[in-house]
């Protein structure tokens, strides 16, 4: 009884640990099938590239705006208000859009909009049979199916983030003017504290992160049972996973960027 007990308290942990084993198979099949001829995915990765470009651009517009403005462009503003320095919000900016919120907001807006959409496509082709039939007929879902929407997640994060970036900056700037300050000190610091490491640590990470969306979501739909209902409750599960992915690779990234770049920590 009490072993029927541990094990049933377990069997979370166990499920848990045994998915992620599993996403790391996928991971490491997809990369192999990405390198290795023949290349077959070209129409698919486009057509996934303006796929979630078309449902991506105008949400990430909203979000990064309004997170610009609101959390560090009006909260910090408030801040340095009181101590007369608001011309260092553009320094700030480094750290928070560039390093942070750029990279989160890209990877929540296509995790939450082309990732479900990945999950919700593969998981009704598994219901279906579909990637069974693809496998009797001799056609590798991984290499088709996978792969390009693994490469195109991946291009489209990178090229979302320096949206992100300019849009999350123009909130800043919105903020700025919103206290009657020139934007001189603004910018200045802005480019003060801006680098070129910085910025591309911020793409990099970020196209990263577009890789562990694309694996977990086409890892969950490929997987889905249950029907239309099982298909719902993997969408639901790639988000979640997905996003505890990005938090935690997003930790382990940026502390190694900063114990290899140690001037990035000090604000100029």
């Amino acid at each position: 009884m009490v072993r029927a007990t541990a094990s049933k308290a377990f069997e979370p942990a166990r499920a848990t640990f045994t998915e992620a084993g599993e996403v790391v198979i996928l991971t490491g099949r997809t990369l192999i099938s990405a390198v290795r001829a023949p290349y077959p995915y070209g129409n698919e990765f486009i057509g996934q590239f303006l796929f979630a470009l078309q449902l991506c651009w105008f949400p990430m517009l909203i979000s990064t705006v309004a997170f610009g403005f609101g959390a560090p462009g009006l909260q910090a503003a408030n801040f340095l208000s009181l101590f007369g320095a608001l011309d260092r919000l553009g320094g700030f900016f480094v750290l928070a859009s560039i390093r942070e919120f750029a990279p989160f907001v890209t990877a929540v807006v296509v995790a939450g909009v082309a990732g479900t959409a990945i999950t919700a496509d593969l998981g009704a082709r598994k219901i279906r049979e579909e990637l069974d039939a693809l496998q009797v007929l001799g056609v590798d879902p991984i290499k088709n199916l996978v792969v390009p929407r693994f490469l195109a997640l991946m291009l489209i994060t990178a090229l979302l983030d320096i949206y992100a970036v300019l849009f999350g900056i123009s909130g800043g700037i919105g903020a700025e003017i919103l206290y009657n300050q020139p934007l001189g000190g603004f910018f200045a610091t802005l480019f003060a504290n801006a680098s070129t490491t910085e910025l591309a640590a911020s793409v990099i990470k970020t196209a990263l992160f577009g890789s562990i969306i694309a694996v977990v979501c086409c890892y969950k739909g490929m997987t889905a049972t249950g029907g239309a209902a099982g298909v719902g409750r993997a969408v639901n599960e790639a988000v979640v996973a997905a996003l505890l992915g990005v938090f935690f690779f997003n930790y382990v990234f940026t502390q190694t960027m900063l114990a290899t770049n140690p001037d990035l920590q000090t604000i100029k």
